[in-house]
Order: structure tokens, then sequence, then C-alpha cells
């Protein structure tokens, strides 16, 4: 199985949106739908021309996985959509960190420093994951300004890309 990972437009949002609403309303039982992540339906437009970008995780033609930037400041941004298929998780493929580590190359070609992202206090793995690298758990006060909050998300981590 040969991993491959590159950047994705709008031609990709069905597979995207079946990839992460699976995964969000089937294996999570987050009550969330497409219309409360319109930027899928928009990924050129809401990620990549504002300065960010949105990566897809493929094994053959299968989407596996993506993860997203939304820069929303000068010199920061945000991660979004990070999700792995269940039967693609885990450290033989290890294909969430190798999407975390393609979007950090990509902050620092860019002159992005600081990444923030959040999450939901049900996916403790996911926290797990962000902690073995290296992001810090911040209090909702403590984020920018600008960061673009998601209204499922109750804690929230911060790396210092340096």
């Amino acid at each position: 199985m040969k991993l491959q990972i590159h950047p994705i437009g709008n031609s990709y949002s069905e597979q995207a949106i079946d990839l992460i609403l699976n995964i969000q309303q089937k294996e999570f039982n987050i009550p969330i739908t497409i219309k409360d992540q319109p930027d899928l339906l928009q990924i050129e437009s809401f990620y990549t021309e504002a300065g960010g970008n949105f990566w897809g995780a493929f094994v053959g033609d299968e989407l596996v996985g993506s993860i997203a930037l939304v820069k929303f400041d000068e010199r920061a941004g945000a991660i979004r959509k990070m999700f792995v298929k269940k039967e693609f998780r885990g450290k033989e493929l290890n294909i969430a960190q190798e999407l975390l580590e393609v979007l950090i190359s990509f902050c620092r070609e860019n002159g992005i420093d600081d990444l923030y992202l959040g999450t939901i206090t049900v996916l403790k793995a996911a926290q797990r994951f962000y902690e073995r690298n290296q992001f810090v758990k911040i209090e909702k006060e403590n984020l920018p300004a600008k960061f673009p909050l998601m209204s499922a998300d109750d804690i929230f981590y911060h790396l210092n890309i340096d």
C-alpha cells in the first residue's frame, strides 16, 4: 500500500465530505452536518486562496485522510479537518503523522510560525496525538482574536514552529 499526500481542491469535495462526515457522525456520534461545514464545498476559496491549503492522503485512488490549514493571520494558522479512516489509522501507516508533517513543512515554507487547533473532549486519541507532537493545551481565552472558532470545539492547542 503506497501512501500519497497532495493538495486537493473542489474536485475532491464529495470524497472529502464522505470521509469526514462518516467519521464525525457514525464513528464519534458528533451531531454535525455538511451545513455546519460549508468550507468542504468550497475548498479552494476557503483554504487555498486565503493562503492555507487542504491535503488529501490517498492509498491508490481512495481518499483515506485529510488535513487543512486556515491561514487567519499574517504568521498564524489553524489546523482543520484532520481525519483518517479508521482502518488506515495507527503506527504502521502513520498517515496522521505524515499529514501533520506536510502541513508543518508548508507553514515553514510560508512564514507561518504559530499553529492553533480546536478539538473536542471525546476525541481522546487526537489529543494524545497532538500532545506527542509538542502541541500545548491552551485555554480558549488565550486563542488569538482572529482564530476561526468551531462551535463544537472545547479543547484548544498551540504549537510554535521554529
